[in-house]
């Protein structure tokens, strides 16, 4: 009891860590720091303290077959690179507890993706999940008043929600030949490579990071370098949080560990809403919690497979 306990506390405080990362990862983007180069300098530097964590702990797990890399890369570009870029775009564009909502549908996607491509049976929670998500993103966007909600932002949410269906479908296939820290490093690693190519670090825009960042909400008045909010992404709404994750995924249940990680999209609205002024109406409130229903409902559905 006392073990899972343990595991239950490590996935709540790496949602708590996460969900907090939201808010400095919004005001270094609103300072000009782009949704591009946060992930990248926030994956390469995740990347170096956990590869430093797991060669120090077990480098022999860090070994990898040539038949391994390309499930690799597409789970560092996919699961590591697109959900990041996207999410920063979406919370960018919108209010951080929606963005998130939206993210966490991937469940649902998970499961339409093993009905209907996999061609495996699902649970009729399955259906029921995907009726009752729908129809709080309805809520949510309020679409009878017409779009109430930012059009890119949405997409944006919706490509990231996609993209982290592929990090928990590959992710799976992983761990299940190579360890959860080795599997991680190797997703952050290949990231930093992706987007050391497609963005060359000699074209960073470092002056940046020293700029003197004017903070909104609760903190309008305080004002802080890019480099500060910078670093909180990369050690407390990275490295920390992936840390405690994968040490409470040890000794829990998919189910468990999944309704857990639920909590995320509640602590990024709770915080959104005390440190920048952001919250919801009525109806995107009601919205909100049936969507996370459904998402509940989803993951149901695929653990009971």
């Amino acid at each position: 009891m006392l073990k899972n306990l343990r595991h239950e506390a490590y996935l709540v405080l790496g949602s708590i860590f996460f969900a907090a990362s939201s808010i400095p990862a919004k005001l270094a983007m609103e300072s000009g720091l782009s949704a591009w180069r946060l992930t990248q300098i926030r994956t390469l530097g995740a990347f170096l303290i956990l590869f430093t964590y797991v060669f120090f702990k077990n480098k022999k797990s860090l070994r990898i077959e040539l038949k391994e890399l390309p499930i690799l890369i597409v789970f560092g570009v996919f699961g590591f690179a697109a959900v990041n870029v996207f999410y920063f775009i979406a919370i960018l564009r919108l209010n951080v507890g929606i963005a998130l909502i939206i993210e966490f549908t991937a469940p649902i996607w998970i499961a339409l993706w093993m009905r209907f491509i996999q061609k495996k049976a699902v649970s009729p929670l399955m259906w029921w999940g995907l009726v009752v998500g729908l129809t709080g993103l309805l809520l949510i966007a309020q679409v009878w008043r017409g779009l109430t909600l930012d059009g890119l932002g949405i997409i944006f949410a919706l490509l990231d929600a996609l993209a982290l269906a592929v990090y928990f479908l590959v992710g799976e296939k992983l761990v299940g030949t190579k360890s959860s820290e080795a599997t991680m490093a190797w997703g952050l690693g290949i990231s930093s490579l992706f987007f050391a190519i497609i963005l060359p670090w000699w074209n960073f825009p470092f002056a940046k990071l020293g700029d003197t960042v004017n903070l909104t909400g609760r903190l309008e008045g305080s004002t802080t370098p890019t480099f500060y909010l910078v670093l909180w992404v990369v050690l407390f709404g990275t490295a920390i949080p992936y840390f405690l994750v994968l040490n409470g995924l040890r000794g829990l249940s998919a189910a468990t560990s999944s309704a857990i990680g639920m909590l995320e999209p509640v602590f990024g609205g709770i915080f959104a809403w005390i440190f920048l002024f952001e919250k919801l109406n009525l109806v995107q409130t009601i919205g909100a919690v049936v969507v996370l229903i459904g998402i509940y409902l989803a993951n149901r559905a695929r653990t009971s497979i």
